[in-house]
């Protein structure tokens, strides 16, 4: 059975995921810990629960999803893994701070070591996410699937009641729509846990998202 921890984090309240099973093997996804505290409270909970990171994760490449990487580099050695498609945002996070945010990042980024693959499988413990291409938010948006749980870490691409912008660079409301109606094969109990706001399921979304169909 899945573990999910989330944190509510950063100026945007952006959701950063903590997951972990039986086995203490850990992935966080989408680590925008940004104010000290944040950071702080990330780390202690791994530490009190006991767990061994093994893969950090970024559903795609923009920076409030990614403030805290570095947090994790420093503490467990490990870099994110994000989809090529999304690669100039990852090496250019700290340019976002000053377009987006309007803000002076003082400290750097890791780089992304390995680009996740449409339809990969990410392990861990005795769970398995799959990788999958959710374009139109940004053109690298991914969603991760863990079919034995019925659990679908979906970033910026679906909320509940709503989805994810595509007037940023990259963003297309075609690919998004595309992106939606493959989400929607997934079984109607599928758990939706998003980049902002309360989860939901896919059988919620499409009785009430007008975005959702079949």
């Amino acid at each position: 059975m899945l573990n999910i921890k989330t944190f509510v984090c950063n100026m945007i309240e952006e959701n950063t995921y903590l997951v972990w099973d039986e086995t203490k093997e850990c992935v966080i996804i989408d680590c925008g810990t940004y104010y000290a505290d944040e950071r702080k409270e990330l780390v202690d909970t791994i530490r009190t629960e006991g767990l061994r990171p093994v893969h950090l994760l970024a559903t795609h490449g923009h920076l409030d999803h990614n403030f805290g990487i570095n947090t994790i580099a420093e503490e467990y050695g490990l870099n994110p893994k994000a989809s090529e498609k999304d690669a100039p945002m990852m090496a250019a996070l700290k340019e976002q701070g000053a377009t987006l945010f309007g803000m002076t990042i003082d400290y750097e980024f890791p780089t992304v070591t390995h680009f996740l693959k449409e339809k990969e499988e990410v392990r861990f413990g005795s769970h398995t996410f799959t990788v999958l291409p959710t374009p139109g938010h940004t053109q690298g948006s991914v969603t991760f699937y863990c079919k034995d749980e019925e659990v679908a870490f979906t970033g910026d691409t679906l909320f509940r009641g709503s989805v994810g912008r595509t007037d940023f660079p990259g963003g297309s409301m075609f690919q998004l729509i595309s992106s939606l109606r493959e989400l929607a094969q997934l079984p109607d109990t599928t758990r939706i846990y998003a980049g902002h706001g309360e989860p939901t399921t896919i059988g919620y979304e499409l009785a009430h998202n007008p975005y959702m169909d079949r």
